[in-house]
Formats: structure tokens, C-alpha cells, sequence
């Protein structure tokens, strides 16, 4: 059985469309949530002196600070803690002094970083450089590896998946921080590779069937695909499922904000660079 999916071009078009609307909305109006890596605050890596004293006491007793807690390897924990806008180097020393009052001497100390406003805004302005430039990158890459509508096809998609990536962060409200910015760079980059597997498909056999119309080239190759798309695409949510459940609460941001980069790449992959494919006639251009 052959699905249809050029037939659903135009409900597609809409759906994406509406999907742009609402997170270049949010991203003005609301904004992002920025992490500690990003806004600023203190890191402490931690070690109990004893089993009896766990991380679940250490959250509870922390409370009034919203910390995020995430155990690491040798039984240490890593706490982290957001500082005020605007808070000084007095003020920063103080939350410092407060948290290890809280904690007294039930833990021991690794390390204990401040991450202060100015540099919290580096990285900030390092990570949007980084997608930037991987971006630019990516689109060197289709424009020389395509030629015609499949450029212009995989450029749009690219796009729509890095502004959703965005959209997704800000309308969720999950913290946006060096991790994030991973997340955007991998959820692309695997977009980018469904992409073109999909668009090598669509030009093999566009040399091979002269005669079918476009819609029905595209339907035949997205079907050929079909089963590596899904299988690929549910294997790796499978993965960040168990993630999600057992990779503690640092990463749950990580496996949502990765299910739903590999759900909009694969859609873009199947509907929007291919349906933009299908407005430009290739027969003669582009088939040699």
C-alpha cells in the first residue's frame, strides 16, 4: 500500500506555517529560559559523607533555592543554583555562604564555580554563534551537493527546523543552556541527513521513471524510504525514552527537547523539502 503524502501538500503547508506563527510568538513575547550556563549562578560539586544523607535530603533542605541536583560518577553530587538578575559579586559570595551553612558538614566539597552575568552573556553570545555558523554551514554543504529546488528545499526546511527548535524551547519553558544549544546542532544535523537519503531516493528515480508526473515520484520515494525513516526515527526515541525515565532529572529536558527535534525533522524531511521540490520542474534542468 503506497500512501499519499503529496496529496496532503497544501494541509502541510498550513500546519508548518501555524507552527512558525506560534514559536516566533513566543520567542518575542515570552522569551527563553535561560539556564545557569547562560543567566548565571553556582555550581558546586559535592561529595556525602555518608550513604544516609542523599541527594533527595539535599534537594529538600535546598528547596528555597530551586536548585537543580544531578548525581555524577563517585557518588558526588552536582548542585546548581540560579543567582538574582543583577546580583553582585557580595551577593554571589553570600548565596555561597548560605548554601553551605544549609549543608553544613553533611557533604564535602569538589569544586564550587560562579558563573557571573558577564559571563553567563559570552556564552550566550557563543552559542548562538555556533549555530549560526553550523547553519551557514549546512547550507553550503546542500547548495553544493544539490542543485535547483533541492537546494531551495532543504534551505527552507533547515530554516523551519532551527526557528521550531526555538519555538519549542520557549513555548515549553525548558531551560535553555549549553545543552540546548546541543540539541538544536544534533536535531539538525539529523534532520539534514533524512534530507538528503530522501532526496538521493527522489533523483534516482526520477531518472529512472521520465514519464511519471513529480507527485507521484516523490510519493514512490518517500514510500521506498518509509521503513528506514521510521525505523530510524522510533529506535532513537526509544533511546531518549530510556533517558527520559533513568537518566535522572538533568537530562528530561535533553530526552523532550530531542524527541521532538527528531519528530519535526523527520515531518520536514517527508512534507516540507519535498513538497517545495515539487513546485520546481526538474525534468529538464536537473536530470542528466
Amino acid at each position: 500500500m503506497q500512501l499519499h503524502f503529496m496529496k496532503y501538500r497544501k494541509l502541510s503547508y498550513w500546519v508548518f506555517g501555524i507552527a512558525m506563527v506560534l514559536s516566533v510568538l513566543s520567542l518575542i513575547f515570552k522569551g527563553l529560559n535561560y539556564g545557569i550556563d547562560f543567566a548565571g549562578g553556582i555550581s558546586m560539586e559535592v561529595t556525602p559523607v555518608n550513604a544516609e544523607y542523599t541527594i533527595d535530603k539535599m534537594r529538600h533542605e535546598l528547596s528555597a533555592f530551586d536548585p537543580e541536583l544531578q548525581a555524577v560518577d563517585g557518588g558526588s553530587v552536582l548542585v546548581r543554583v540560579g543567582l538574582p538578575k543583577g546580583a553582585t559579586d557580595t551577593q554571589q559570595n553570600e548565596r555561597v555562604h548560605e548554601i553551605k551553612n544549609i549543608l553544613g558538614e553533611n557533604v564535602t566539597y569538589s569544586q564550587v564555580q560562579i558563573v557571573g552575568p558577564k559571563i553567563g552573556g559570552e556564552l550566550v553570545r557563543g552559542g548562538i554563534l555556533a549555530i549560526l555558523v553550523s547553519f551557514v554551514m549546512m547550507a553550503i554543504y546542500v547548495w553544493i551537493q544539490y542543485r535547483g529546488g533541492y537546494a531551495i528545499g532543504s534551505f527552507v526546511s533547515l530554516l523551519i527546523d532551527f526557528v521550531l527548535m526555538f519555538g519549542f524551547y520557549s513555548i515549553m519553558g525548558l531551560e535553555f543552556d549549553q545543552t540546548a544549544i546541543a540539541v538544536i546542532l544534533m536535531g539538525v544535523g539529523y534532520s539534514i541527513n533524512d534530507k538528503v537519503v530522501n532526496y538521493d531516493r527522489i533523483e534516482e528515480n526520477m531518472k529512472r521513471y521520465h514519464k511519471m508526473p513529480m507527485s507521484d515520484v516523490i510519493d514512490l520515494s518517500v514510500n521506498e524510504m518509509l521503513r528506514r525513516t521510521v525505523m530510524t526515527s522510533v529506535s532513537t526515541i526509544l533511546a531518549l525514552v530510556g533517558i527520559y525515565l533513568f537518566g535522572g532529572a538533568m537530562l528530561r529536558d535533553f530526552a523532550i527537547a530531542m524527541t521532538f527535534s527528531v519528530v519535526s525533522g523527520t515531518l520536514t524531511s517527508m512534507y516540507i523539502s519535498n513538497v517545495i521540490l515539487y513546485h520546481f520542474n526538474l525534468r529538464e534542468s536537473d536530470i542528466k
